[in-house]
């Protein structure tokens, strides 16, 4: 499936609850993508947490020459609401490949309304990153209630699931079967399908996944609260 994805789509949208690791699946994709794309984007949309951002990783990112979207140097490391004007063009861009990193819960999904027109006129996915071993996310109901107020506050349909159950180094063999398990309710539900289990490297041999497996290099010391 994500070579699919890749092909299917100009620009990768990722959202979740506080502490789903989305920001650590983000920047993984858009490494994942520059092996097959010249240009490839990502952009920094956090507007609510002030821990494991993209723009925290600029450097690493622009050695693997990927274009980094922040707001201006000045309000770089500022807990203000502000999107970059920029972003626009690079939604619509075909000429490149962009992931988005959009800040957590339901106030942080909210920047993408500003953004409809430019996600409404390209081909855009939507994922909704799920750590069932993060409060209120570790049952099918909690997923769901949360699910459906985020597609409420984004203006926007949730395209496909993300399997990202873990607990830092002390993830086992069984957190992600489980976490795959209740996923996989949550897609029969919801009829929005699971696009991949997210493994760290370390895991990569001894887990076998229900879902496509997207080993991940961690940028965070503190993997899956990102």
């Amino acid at each position: 499936m994500l070579k699919n994805l890749f092909k299917d789509y100009q620009v990768h949208i990722f959202i979740g609850m506080f502490g789903s690791g989305k920001t650590e699946v983000s920047i993984n994709i858009a490494s994942e993508l520059k092996k097959e794309h010249n240009n490839v984007a990502i952009a920094d949309l956090d507007i609510i947490s002030p821990y494991f951002r993209v723009r925290d990783k600029i450097k690493e990112l622009n050695q693997k020459d990927i274009k980094v979207i922040t707001p201006p140097t000045k309000y770089l490391h500022a807990d203000v609401p502000i999107v970059p004007g920029e972003i626009g063009g690079y939604i619509t861009n075909q000429d490149y490949k962009t992931v988005i990193d959009v800040g957590g819960n339901e106030d942080g999904v909210k920047v993408l309304g500003s953004l409809k027109n430019y996600i409404d006129n390209a081909k855009c996915a939507l994922y909704f990153v799920i750590n069932t071993r993060r409060p209120f996310m570790d049952n099918k109901e909690y997923i769901i209630k949360n699910l459906q107020s985020l597609e409420s506050s984004s203006r926007l349909k949730i395209n496909y699931l993300v399997v990202n159950s873990n607990i830092q180094n002390e993830t086992t063999k069984k957190i992600i079967e489980e976490g795959e398990n209740i996923i996989e309710e949550v897609s029969q539900i919801t009829n929005i399908p699971v696009a991949f289990t997210v493994i760290s490297k370390n895991l990569e041999d001894k887990i076998n996944t229900k879902f496509e497996k997207f080993v991940i290099q961690r940028f965070f010391e503190n993997y899956g609260f990102c």
